[in-house]
Parts: structure tokens; C-alpha cells; sequence
């Protein structure tokens, strides 16, 4: 099976640190192999200078944007100015046939300017949030989301969202296994909802600043199948539930019911993606009550239900086989 070619687009004054996001992610060598083909793309061949001097030769023109499976523009150096009429139309031309365009952070603003935008859901950083909306009032702006995807465009906010963005995009190809082994390696906590808020007191993270409260979240994802009562994880982390509520609330910035579904979810997309359990058998695994509870807080989170979610994977992942959810 082909690898997915990947095009990161590079442009005058780029960002180094938003270029470097996606040539991280899709340049990254496994011991099974890479699983992306990565490019970078520009107007012309010529050297592209970045900020504080770094400078960048592109693997090849706008003409080889046409033979990319993604484009990606990470950043944009001038929002107060659109992308070059050959880009727009490479932008346009890519999404027609069906190619996954990518804007990361201040990105947003070339597929905009491209009109690729115009009435479907975007993300952009907060900062940009006020310019953005006033300059493309046909957008709808998501002003919390970490990322967006709709119709084969996906949008993300800031930088460390990018990588976010860029790990649901291995995700999609690859599914979640191979997705963590990449988080992995990187060394970054393994996904991020996209609707999750752009800025919380603490985002959802793998760890905090919490000594206890970072035992306790390791014995809860251990134990997501059990059903836990705030009382006796209190009494464990020797605090009042007052106290233990308040510090859960500011270190991961959720209700622990919140925080359980949370991850409950996450553990299921898992199974959904690499194994053949039934719906009734994950649901089980998970800690959900029953396999309604389950679909409903599924539904609730990914507006699609558990087995449509996995016939999408089994799509892009034919080694798998999976029971349908009736």
C-alpha cells in the first residue's frame, strides 16, 4: 500500500517552530518504516529565508502540490495577506480531487483566503480570533476548539494544538495504535479531543503539577473499569472531598466524572480501532454501566455512533476485523 504523500507548504518570513511540527510528525522513521512521504512544497524552488535566518530549499514547486494525499500550510507570516494566485489555486485544486488541506495555527488564513473555508467550522489561535472573524464572516469559527476537520479540511489553533491536529491526522491514516507509538516517540501525551478548550486552568495532560493527583490519575486509567466514589479517592489522596475536588477541578481542569468519561471515551476509540470486541464487551472494559450509557456518551462526544466510528477505521485499517454495533 502506497504511503500517504504529505506537502508542507513553506513560504517567505515562515514560523521555524510551526514548519517544524508537521516535518517532525511525517518525517518520523519507525523500526517498521516511515508512514507518510513528506515534501516540502513551495511556489518556486527557490531557497525559502525564515525568521531569525534559518532558510529552507523545497523539495519541489507548486506543481507537485497536485500529486500531495495532504497539504499542510503551518502558520502564515502576514495574515493581512493572502497566499499567492498560483497557492490559492493549488489550495482549491487539492481539495476538489479530494486531497486533505491542512491549516495550522495562523494557516487558517491561507485555506480562508482560498475561500475553501466559506460556511463549514474552523480553529484558529485565540488571538487571531477577532481579526479572523471580522475578515471572514462566512467561516464559522469554533472559538475553543484545539482543532476542527469538516468536509476534508482541517483547522487547529496554536502551536502545540498543531501537534494535536498532526496526531489525529496519523490517527486517520493509521489509527490509534500506531498514533500513540508516534506520541511516543515524541514524548507528548498520546491525543487531544479537538473540541477540547483552547485554554483551561490545566488542559487535559497525562500528568500535572500535582504530585497526588498524578498517582491518582495513573491507578484510575489502570482501573477505568471499576466504578469509583469521590469519598474513598479523597480518603486515598488524604483530603477532604472539598479539597480533593478542588484540587482535581484545577489540576486537569474537569469534574472527575467529567474526567472519567473523558478518558472512558478514549480507551474505547482504542478498541474500536484494534480489536474485534463487541460494542457490549467494550462498553464492559470501560467502566460504562451499560452498552446504552455507552453509545449515548460516545454519540455525545464524537456525534457518531460507536459503530460508525469503527467502520471508518476498518476502512483505513483492513487487517482489522470487528464485531458491528447493532
Amino acid at each position: 500500500m502506497p504511503l500517504p504523500q504529505v506537502g508542507v507548504v513553506v513560504y517567505p518570513d515562515f514560523n521555524p517552530f510551526h514548519f517544524a511540527v508537521p516535518q517532525m510528525v511525517f518525517s518520523l522513521q519507525l523500526p517498521q518504516g516511515p508512514l507518510f512521504s513528506l515534501h516540502t512544497l513551495a511556489v518556486t524552488s527557490e531557497h525559502q529565508l525564515g525568521r531569525g535566518g534559518v532558510s529552507v530549499k523545497p523539495t519541489g514547486d507548486v506543481r507537485q502540490m497536485d500529486n500531495m494525499d495532504i497539504l499542510v500550510v503551518s502558520g502564515w507570516h502576514d495574515i493581512h495577506q493572502a497566499p499567492e494566485p498560483v497557492l490559492v489555486d493549488a489550495l482549491q485544486r487539492a481539495h476538489a480531487r479530494g486531497a486533505c488541506v491542512v491549516g495550522l495555527c495562523y494557516g487558517v488564513y491561507a485555506l480562508a483566503y482560498a475561500g475553501l473555508l466559506d460556511g463549514k467550522p474552523a480553529s484558529t489561535h485565540w488571538l487571531a480570533e477577532q481579526d479572523f472573524a471580522r475578515r471572514f464572516p462566512r467561516v464559522k469559527l469554533d472559538l475553543n476548539a484545539l482543532y476542527v476537520e469538516s468536509d476534508n479540511l482541517i483547522t487547529s489553533a496554536g502551536t502545540a494544538a498543531g501537534l494535536d491536529c498532526c496526531l489525529h491526522i496519523v490517527r486517520r491514516y493509521h489509527g490509534a495504535s500506531m498514533a500513540n507509538k508516534v506520541a511516543r516517540v515524541m514524548v507528548v501525551a498520546p491525543h487531544r479531543e479537538g473540541g477540547q478548550a483552547q485554554f483551561i486552568e490545566q488542559p487535559v495532560a497525562a500528568t500535572t503539577q500535582d504530585a497526588k493527583i498524578n498517582q491518582l490519575l495513573d491507578h484510575l486509567r489502570q482501573h477505568l473499569a471499576k466504578q469509583h466514589r469521590i469519598e474513598k479517592l479523597a480518603d486515598t489522596a488524604a483530603m477532604s472531598r472539598r479539597t480533593f475536588t478542588r484540587h482535581f477541578k484545577r489540576a486537569t481542569g474537569l469534574t472527575l466524572v467529567d474526567w472519567l468519561i473523558s478518558e472512558r471515551v478514549r480507551l474505547s476509540r482504542e478498541l474500536l480501532e484494534t480489536s474485534s470486541l463487541s460494542i457490549e464487551q467494550i462498553a464492559q472494559r470501560c467502566g460504562f454501566h451499560t452498552a446504552v450509557s455507552f453509545r449515548q456518551h460516545f454519540r455525545n462526544k464524537h456525534h457518531v455512533s460507536p459503530s460508525q466510528w469503527r467502520k471508518v477505521f476498518i476502512g483505513t485499517n483492513t487487517n482489522q476485523s470487528a464485531n458491528a454495533d447493532q
